[in-house]
């Protein structure tokens, strides 16, 4: 694998990058908007998702997605989520590599699909991967010290891929639990969220601690009734980004709920993150139908579910969640 190629131009997408390219491998990075990829192109740096951070020479920039897919000895899908099966349905015809990581956190609404599954589904006979861990790009792309998981089905694949990612900054640990990994990469979200509503409340460390400690145990849940590994829930993947996520002040989930507890509109929240997406919007309304239809008993997602769609009032759902028995 000499040559790896990126979908998606976000924050992440830019700092799998710079990884990579320092990794030593040529990259070519897939930015859909044209006049970002320009202003990329001249700056070297992404100043709309990743400003301050340069971006090797090694790194081509490309708004053709069957050029950047074609020539690709591995691809990197760094889209977000509710996006993942579109652009991946656009180049699928494109693919000539056996394997694409995912890095992609979040569950399909709809079809309940986990990003492993909509690219499978889109893609066909590739090795799928994915990357999740508490990952926040501002940190890694200061070369903060990071730690992260890599699960596949085919686990034959996993030391190469480790190869092009592994540093000594940015340490990487295989795994065989695709399943627990992208459930819990998805579900920590909705609690982030959860978490900052109390935090824009003023609730405190105890209440933080609460919710932390309910998303743990829906993430529990929700990932037995996949046939999750339980050690999953309670590793780096798990309990490891679940903290990241839900005390970091680079967290976009936490940050939405922080603003919904302001008072902020959902329209105004979208413009003060300059186009970044927080997954755990549309996750919350993804795993709470899939919840309902299966009779999971997941009372945070429920509440976060009728604040974010059913404009319930804050207060009294953190009073429905402080009734659970």
């Amino acid at each position: 694998m000499k040559h790896i190629s990126i979908i998606g131009a976000g924050s992440w997408g830019t700092t799998m990058a710079v990884l990579v390219a320092e990794n030593g491998y040529d990259v070519t990075l897939w930015v859909r908007e044209k006049s970002n990829m320009d202003s990329i192109t001249k700056e070297r740096e992404n100043k709309l998702y990743l400003p301050g951070i340069k971006i090797p020479d090694n790194v081509s920039i490309s708004n053709s997605i069957s050029e950047v897919v074609s020539n690709a000895d591995l691809l990197i899908n760094a889209v977000p989520a509710q996006f993942t099966r579109e652009v991946s349905k656009k180049y699928s015809k494109y693919v000539n590599c056996d394997v694409i990581v995912n890095t992609a956190k979040g569950i399909e609404i709809g079809t309940y699909k986990r990003m492993s599954e909509v690219l499978r589904e889109e893609l066909g006979d590739i090795s799928i991967v994915t990357l999740s861990g508490p990952n926040h790009a501002e940190e890694v792309s200061r070369k903060m010290p990071t730690a992260t998981v890599i699960a596949s089905e085919n686990v034959n694949c996993l030391n190469d891929v480790k190869k092009i990612f592994h540093t000594d900054y940015f340490r990487v640990f295989t795994h065989d639990d695709i399943i627990g990994v992208e459930v819990c990469g998805a579900l920590k979200n909705i609690s982030a969220i959860a978490t900052g509503v109390c935090d824009g409340l003023g609730y405190g460390d105890n209440a933080r601690a609460g919710i932390i400690t309910l998303g743990l145990m829906e993430m529990s849940t929700y990932g037995k009734f996949l046939s999750a590994k339980r050690a999953t829930v309670y590793g780096l993947a798990g309990v490891g980004d679940l903290v990241a996520t839900c005390t970091s002040k680079h967290s976009r989930n936490r940050l939405v709920g922080e603003k919904i507890a302001e008072g902020n509109r959902f329209d105004d929240i979208k413009k003060k993150m300059r186009g970044m997406v927080a997954e755990g919007i549309q996750t919350t309304n993804a795993v709470y139908e899939f919840s309902k239809k299966n009779n999971l008993y997941m009372p945070l997602t429920e509440q976060a579910y009728l604040v974010l769609y059913k404009n319930k009032d804050l207060k009294e759902a953190i009073s429905d969640l402080l009734k659970i028995e």
